[in-house]
């Protein structure tokens, strides 16, 4: 299905990123950023619009209510970077306040979030832990996590204290769902970006590929990798942290730099992760995943969890 596909400007292949903003500083990202620009390279950098408290959540970083902070990202926007969502802090946060949240977010940036993804243990995510998942993989999950996820995850759950799922269909187009080990990710999932009547608080998900350190990342996007995706025709999404690595007392990771120069001499349509999906929702039209896609994506992103641990 991705041989099928028909890029922009006759391009061969496309690539961008999804960085979750976990552990951001300025002087963590703005090498990397730097550097993609130079490159030519257009991603999409997440945000969390509201400080957090500094004794809860996990993985807490810089936030929009620095102001150094926030007119960079506002300049990254304005470089042609597309700037997503990734909750409205660094820990759950009840309604009212991800309504807020969301409102400095669409002050901030002229627009509400157009790309979202989870932060992981915070309680306000959308169809996360177990229910990302159906019927006996949902279980499979639970016995593979030792439950420690049971019933965290909540903010799809109606009347709840952490429930916004109405605003998030309102106001977000796209939200990540599965990280799979596959470079070319339209191969990993060939029908997104896709509606789940399963999880209708979420428009359109997509799924992405590991790349969650720079170690990960850098394995990910191997010459090998690299040509493949090429042959293919097909399309990375890749997820990451660019504040784990990529950038150490303002020096690159060398073999990041290797990577990325090379793919970026390669015949490839570098447009952030918005950019790309609305592409394909043009080309292919809506498409609702059926029971059997459901089932194998499933299967295939749990298979892949329990072998290495993947997002």
């Amino acid at each position: 299905m991705t041989s099928a596909i028909s890029w922009p400007e006759g391009k061969r292949f496309a690539f961008t990123v999804f960085d979750d903003t976990d552990g951001a500083t300025l002087e963590r990202l703005r090498p990397v950023y730097g550097f993609l620009a130079e490159c030519g390279l257009r991603t999409t950098k997440s945000c969390w619009p509201v400080a957090g408290d500094p004794d809860r959540g996990s993985h807490p970083g810089a936030t929009c209510e620095d102001p150094e902070y926030r007119a960079w990202v506002q300049d990254l926007q304005q470089q042609g970077f597309e700037i997503g969502w990734h909750g409205a802090t660094w820990h759950g946060l009840p309604r009212p306040q991800i309504a807020a949240a969301l409102d400095v977010f669409a002050e901030i940036f002229d627009r509400d979030p157009y790309v979202a993804s989870n932060h992981s243990e915070s309680p306000d995510s959308i169809y996360w832990g177990r229910d990302r998942l159906s019927g006996s993989r949902a279980w499979i999950y639970n016995v593979l996590t030792a439950f420690r996820n049971w019933k965290c995850y909540r903010g799809h759950v109606e009347g709840g204290e952490y429930f916004w799922g109405d605003l998030c269909r309102d106001k977000i187009k796209y939200y990540r769902s599965f990280v799979f080990l596959d470079a070319n990710t339209l191969r990993a999932c060939p029908f997104m970006p896709y509606h789940d009547p399963r999880r209708p608080y979420v428009n359109y998900w997509f799924a992405s590929s590991e790349g969650g350190n720079v170690e990960r990342f850098n394995r990910c996007l191997s010459e090998q990798n690299q040509d493949r995706l090429v042959e293919q025709g097909g399309a990375c999404i890749m997820y990451t942290h660019f504040a784990q690595g990529f950038a150490e007392h303002g020096q690159l990771h060398p073999r990041f730099k290797t990577l990325i120069r090379r793919l970026a001499r390669l015949d490839g349509w570098f447009v952030p992760a918005g950019t790309l999906l609305d592409y394909l929702v043009e080309l292919r039209g809506h498409h609702e995943i059926t029971p059997a896609e459901r089932r194998t994506l499933e299967r295939k992103w749990l298979w892949e969890k329990l072998r290495v641990g993947t997002t």
